[in-house]
């Protein structure tokens, strides 16, 4: 039964890594985008879910290189790296 609640807490992980990532990357595509007005609510929304986390990142990145933000990337190879540290932190409760 422990085993099963392990196994579900390693795929919720990996599973919430990969939809906020991807909400992350549809973040960064809806600000380069001129959405219509009707689409103005999900803009809203991808801002409030991902900005806070992208601030820490901003914050921490030393450089801007011009008008490119790299801090994306970077919150993104975070996130996999803490996804795959949980993951590998539960696979020892095996």
């Amino acid at each position: 039964m422990l085993l099963d609640a392990i196994d579900q807490i390693e795929v919720f992980v990996q599973v919430f890594v990969l939809v906020y990532a991807l909400t992350i990357v549809l973040y960064v595509l809806a600000s380069w985008l001129r959405l219509p007005y009707s689409l103005n609510p999900v803009q809203r929304f991808l801002h409030d879910v991902c900005d806070p986390y992208l601030r820490i990142w901003r914050r921490i990145l030393p450089v801007r290189f011009g008008p490119v933000d790299l801090s994306p990337m970077v919150a993104i190879f975070a996130l996999w790296v803490l996804g795959r540290l949980v993951t590998f932190g539960l696979s020892k409760l095996h």
